[in-house]
Parts: structure tokens; C-alpha cells; sequence
């Protein structure tokens, strides 16, 4: 097959404004399993999201953002749902930095070989395909705005500001989330943003120029998403994935411990995973596991076992609907760090 032809079917993103699934997650209320579960943490976004004392972070890790959930989180961003994100890199720079620059991701097909798709340059995310070419182009555009800063470790919050302020001038889409959260003062962490296009633009950023060039402080990230944890107080998480993102901002709590400042733990936890437990992981802990950390308080926490893109937009549809999202205030933590 030509390369044309696999790739013509663009992913097309829910927009969960655009209807109600408020019958949906009241009759998932009176069901059980899963149903249940996704009613339950529903019920403590919306909470959370009532709570104007609440710094609301939301996390991404895995491909959700690909696979045409990435409006839900801009959505979220626009209507004061979020007040900081930690994401992995490839959320971030291979998916919505990606589409910003005017690239798609495309329905694929799981009947193609691997490496006929290989041979055509088309990178597969299950049934989501992507132009390699593209995503080069993408890597090459991170190495371009690195040239252009001074030379010198910046945390990966400030970098994917400075990506926001590029693509006011240059994006192609113009709601990605990367540009949305540098106009609306949320900040993003990618606390493993080498792991991604970043990472192979930033190489060549620096094998370039080996004696001066930008370079990402992990701990400064952590340092920077403590201290917003320190100033919020009250905090909730909405976790969409496990993994590092999950891990990093629980271990605020903790972080803010050893700098000698007592925090309370994170009032609020919902996290959507299709992540086993049996392994002593589940993605980084089940939530009450990481109560006993002193990470998460158990009195509003809820586990989701589903696919995130199968209940996501229902749970974040019925909180557009119901949470008083209107008259919470807007924290623009981004701008805890302005000099």
C-alpha cells in the first residue's frame, strides 16, 4: 500500500462540550464494576473542582492525546479545570506540540505489518499512525527554539513555556494545549522530557553545540512543582495513567517534608489505568497504597480500571456540566516563577 493511503483518515478529537453525559454517569451511579467506580470519581472531580481553595494537576502519561482526547484536556485548561499539568514528553511534544505545527495523527490499521509500515516511515501507536517525516520535522523545530535561548539549564516548565510563546507566532492549530496553558498561566511538567521528540531535538541542539546550550534540570522541576504545592495548600490530582507523571506530583507531599514545610496530603485523587496491581506497581501504586506514603488522603480517592479514552470524556463532560467551574479562580501558578 501506498503511504497516502494509510495515512488519510485523520484522528478527529471529542469535544465534550458539545454534548451531556450527565444521564450516562447517573445511571453508571446505580450500576456496579467499573460503571460504579467511573460514577464515584466522577462525583470527586467535580468535588474537587467545587473546591475554590483546590489547585486542581492534572497528569498524562500513555497515549490518550493521540488517540483524540487532546481537546478534553485544552477544554479543561480554558474553562479553569486545571491549574497545573506533569505530562510525559510524548503527551506534550510528540502529540500536541506535534499538531500545533499543522501535523495529524491518522486511523490506522492493525491488519498493515510493522515493517511495511517501517518501510513507508509511518510510526504506529496501536491503531493510531503517524508520519515519521513529520515527527522529525517536529524534533527539528524543538532543536530551532533551543538555538534561540541562552544557553544554560532550564526546567523543563520553562522550556515548554518557551515553546507556548513560539507557537503564538508559528502554530498552525491554534488551541493546542501547550499553547493554551502558556496564554492561561498553567504550567507543564515533563519530568522525563528527554523521552520524547524533545529528547532527540535537544540532542542535536547540543551535538551542535557541544560547549554552550540548553539543557533540562529535572530537579528543578521538582523543586518548581513542590513549591507549588507548598503555596496551594489544598491540592487534587486527576491522573490519566500511572507511571512517572503520577509519581512526581504525589511526591510533592513528600518533597515539601524533607524541605522542613508541612503540607497536608493531596485531598483528592481520582486515576483512570489499566495497570495491573499484582506486580506491587499498578503504575505507581494504587491511591491508598499511596496514602501510607503520606503522599494521597483517603477520604476522596477513587480507582478507575477502564481505558481512559472510553470514560474520559463522559466524566469530564458531566464536571462541565455540573462543577462550578465558572467562578473558580484562576491561579496562573506559572506565574509563581516570573522573576
Amino acid at each position: 500500500m501506498k503511504k497516502t493511503e494509510l495515512l488519510k483518515e485523520v484522528i478527529e478529537h471529542i469535544d465534550i462540550t458539545s454534548f451531556d453525559s450527565t444521564p450516562i454517569i447517573d445511571s453508571m451511579r446505580k450500576m456496579s464494576f467499573s460503571s460504579r467506580d467511573t460514577a464515584s470519581a466522577t462525583d470527586i472531580l467535580v468535588r474537587m473542582l467545587n473546591d475554590k481553595d483546590c489547585t486542581v494537576i492534572l497528569t498524562l502519561a500513555g497515549s490518550t492525546s493521540a488517540g483524540g482526547c487532546m481537546q478534553v484536556y485544552v477544554d479543561m485548561v480554558r474553562n479553569k479545570m486545571v491549574d497545573a499539568i506533569v505530562a510525559t514528553g510524548a503527551s506534550i511534544i510528540d502529540m500536541d506540540f506535534f499538531e500545533a505545527l499543522g501535523f495529524k495523527h491518522y486511523r490506522g490499521r492493525m491488519d498493515v505489518l510493522d515493517s511495511q509500515l517501517r518501510s513507508l516511515y509511518i510510526d504506529r501507536i496501536y491503531d493510531t499512525f503517524i508520519d515519521e517525516e513529520e515527527l522529525q520535522n517536529c524534533d527539528m523545530t524543538i532543536r530551532k527554539v533551543a538555538d534561540q535561548l541562552d544557553p544554560r539549564p532550564y526546567s523543563s516548565r520553562e522550556f515548554i513555556a518557551e515553546l507556548g510563546k513560539y507557537l503564538v507566532d508559528h502554530s498552525v492549530k491554534k488551541n493546542s494545549l501547550v499553547q493554551t496553558c502558556y496564554e492561561m498561566g498553567v504550567p507543564i511538567f515533563c519530568p522525563a522530557f528527554s523521552d520524547s521528540s524533545a529528547g532527540f531535538g535537544l540532542v542535536k541542539h547540543q551535538w551542535d553545540n557541544p560547549d554552550k546550550h540548553v539543557s533540562i534540570d529535572s530537579v528543578k522541576d521538582f523543586l518548581e512543582l513542590t513549591k507549588i504545592k507548598m503555596e496551594a495548600g489544598i491540592s487534587g490530582l486527576f491522573m490519566i495513567g500511572g507511571g512517572v507523571p503520577k509519581n512526581f506530583a504525589q511526591d510533592t507531599v513528600v518533597c515539601a517534608e524533607i524541605l522542613g514545610k508541612e503540607v497536608p496530603m493531596h485531598k483528592y485523587a481520582v486515576q483512570i489505568t489499566v495497570a495491573d496491581v499484582r506486580d506491587g506497581a499498578c503504575s505507581s501504586s494504587t491511591l491508598k497504597e499511596a496514602s501510607s506514603w503520606g503522599k494521597v488522603d483517603t477520604v476522596y480517592e477513587q480507582m478507575v480500571y477502564a481505558e481512559a479514552t472510553t470514560v474520559l470524556p463522559l466524566m469530564v463532560s458531566y464536571a462541565y456540566k455540573h462543577a462550578d467551574w465558572k467562578n473558580r479562580p484562576q491561579y496562573k501558578w506559572a506565574d509563581l516563577f516570573k522573576k
